[in-house]
């Protein structure tokens, strides 16, 4: 993690930066989470579930929608595998302060950590509702959205 001192203006361009240089895939089709009781983890959804969260009462699994899910339950995810040579501390809190300025949404964001690919990298949940403002807000903060092919994991 980057502890550096900058102004506001000087995080901008470090984070737009950081955003032009990942590597940024969409990918196909909507994502939804599921929950179970804590003591029955849903070891069923591990081919499909793209990630596992729990907390003291429950598991919750982000997997693909299904047609029967319901609109606001629905989410594009956008993931961000960062380059390991530009500092990316506060990327997460930049971001979705602009998604929430721009397009007036929140988001929720899942973070893993593969360190043969750069290190720490994340999953953006934003809601269809919003998808395609989003993609086109993210590409006029400089990132190169790719999109991820049907049926690739």
């Amino acid at each position: 993690m980057d502890v550096t001192p900058e102004t506001p203006e000087q995080t901008s361009v470090r984070l737009r930066n950081v955003m032009a240089h990942a590597r940024a895939v969409c990918m196909t089709g909507d994502y939804t989470f599921a929950e179970y009781p804590l003591h029955e983890f849903p070891a069923h959804e591990m081919k499909s579930a793209l990630a596992f969260v729990r907390d003291e009462s429950s598991w919750s699994a982000l997997l693909p929608a299904t047609p029967a899910t319901a609109e606001p339950d629905r989410y594009l995810l956008v993931s961000f595998h960062f380059a390991p040579d530009i500092p990316n501390s506060g990327f997460v809190g930049w971001l979705a302060t602009q998604f929430k300025q721009h397009l007036g949404t929140g988001v929720f964001v899942v973070c893993g950590h593969n360190s043969r690919d750069g290190g720490v990298y994340d999953y953006w949940g934003i809601p269809r509702a919003v998808a395609k403002p989003a993609l086109a807000l993210m590409a006029e903060l400089g990132a190169q959205v790719n999109f991820k092919a049907e049926g690739a994991r």
